[in-house]
């Protein structure tokens, strides 16, 4: 995870119109912001050096044929930081977070349907040692999926 660094307006905007567009050219950015290409070129990498900025490509899940998604409330015994760095290395734990009420850690697991699913949980979340309960929270209709923080 990416230390704090302070970001000024001028950053915050460039990082709201990479969101909008991931792909724009600095020489379109730059005049939106105030700043030249090349500016706005070593602003950018800048923010990526620092791991404040990620260019990546997005995907749906569900059109690329992965279409079984899920979140794992988890609760351990002992430390939670050692079941969450092992969950880490799942493949198909797209997100994991320690947290504090009813779970210990939280996992978003994304597989190809039901059956990788139960194979993902049943053969590994629960072998991991430390993990107590685990109770699964099934994505019906994914609604909203932003990435804008930060910039507002």
């Amino acid at each position: 995870m990416a230390a704090a660094f302070d970001i000024d307006e001028i950053d915050k905007a460039i990082i709201r119109e990479l969101q909008n567009d991931g792909r724009m050219p600095y020489a379109r950015i730059a005049p939106m912001v105030g700043l030249s290409q090349a500016a706005t070129r070593q602003r950018v990498n800048r923010l990526m050096e620092r791991g404040v900025v990620q260019i990546v490509a997005v995907t749906d899940p569900v059109g690329l044929g992965v279409g079984y998604q899920a979140w794992i409330g988890i609760n351990v015994s002992g430390d939670a930081r050692s079941v969450a760095e092992a969950l880490a290395e799942i493949n198909e734990a797209e997100y994991v977070v320690i947290v504090a009420g009813r779970f210990d850690v939280i996992a978003e697991i994304v597989c190809a349907d039901s059956e990788a699913f139960i194979s993902v949980v049943n053969d590994r979340v629960r072998a991991i040692p430390g993990v107590i309960d685990i109770e699964t929270l099934h994505y019906l209709r994914l609604v909203k999926q932003t990435y804008n923080w930060g910039t507002g």
